[in-house]
């Protein structure tokens, strides 16, 4: 225990003991530098300097550009690069769906033949309330009141549906019309019936400005179209479309139901309205 305790007493004696570091001149012998130094001052510098050099190292390693010449390291360029074009790949896939979309729509257009479209429905074609989400969001409530606002113009003006004519318009949907436009009773369109699950095409070119549940239509779609021109399919079972999507004439946006309080049976309700007039579509357009 003894020699112990002594070993302990001489290892820190010589820690402590001092010596001086003398740089002298070789030629004159004349003494330039002088320092008194121990073991232990030696080994804390050291250390000190070495844990400082480890963090300045880190640091320049960790937020510098520095460390884009590191092996391993990529730079901030390329990262950029990479973003952009995987920005552009998301981009191109997108609209290689569509075209591909559109292909398949005017194949079955020429051969008379439409693409059938994948909607999950249940297996009596209905769809309950209570799992729809009828929560009415700023942006819906904003269009429900364009919407409602377009409702109020008169629908008696004669001269405007003349330049309705000039449009070529295409079939929402083959079918029988059973209820006709009768503005006296304030239906502003025509009910069409046809097959159950089968899909309602856009009459014109146009962007989706209301694609969204309804209490009294049930799924409704509004396309607006050029030259103020706006279409209205009501009561579908599904939507295919949603607010702000392009679509062209004779692409999909919905498919017929009986979704809604006002219907009795699967079918579309057309509405066609141009300068904010209602107008018959039996006039321009063969179902």
């Amino acid at each position: 225990m003894a020699d112990n305790e002594k070993n302990k007493r001489s290892l820190s004696k010589k820690l402590r003991n001092k010596y001086r570091l003398v740089i002298l001149n070789d030629d004159t012998f004349e003494e330039k530098l002088s320092l008194r130094l121990s073991r232990l001052n030696v080994f804390v510098v050291t250390g000190l300097s070495a844990v400082l050099l480890i963090a300045l190292t880190t640091i320049i390693i960790a937020f510098t550009p520095l460390r884009e010449y590191i092996p391993g390291y990529s730079s901030t360029t390329l990262r950029r690069q990479a973003m952009a074009n995987s920005m552009q790949v998301d981009s191109l896939e997108r609209k290689l769906a569509q075209n591909e979309q559109y292909i398949r729509i005017i194949n079955g257009i020429i051969s008379g033949n439409m693409p059938e479209y994948e909607i999950n429905l249940p297996s009596d074609g209905v769809i309950p309330a209570e799992s729809l989400d009828t929560e009415v969001s700023s942006q819906d409530s904003m269009l429900r009141e364009e919407i409602a606002r377009e409702e109020m113009y008169s629908v008696s003006g004669t001269g405007r549906e003349d330049a309705v004519e000039s449009f070529v318009f295409f079939p929402p949907v083959k079918g029988i019309v059973n209820d006709v436009f009768d503005a006296q009773k304030r239906h502003f369109g025509v009910d069409v019936l046809a097959s159950e699950n089968e899909p309602i095409l856009s009459v014109l070119d146009g962007t989706v400005v209301f694609a969204s549940w309804t209490t009294e239509a049930g799924y409704v779609v509004c396309v607006q179209h050029s030259d103020n021109l706006f279409s209205v399919y009501a009561h579908n079972s599904a939507l295919l479309k949603k607010t702000g999507d392009r679509v062209r004439a004779g692409e999909a946006v919905s498919v017929i139901g009986n979704s809604g309080h006002q219907t009795s049976g699967p079918h579309l309700h057309f509405e066609l309205w141009y300068n904010g007039t209602a107008v018959n579509p039996t006039k321009y357009i063969s179902f």
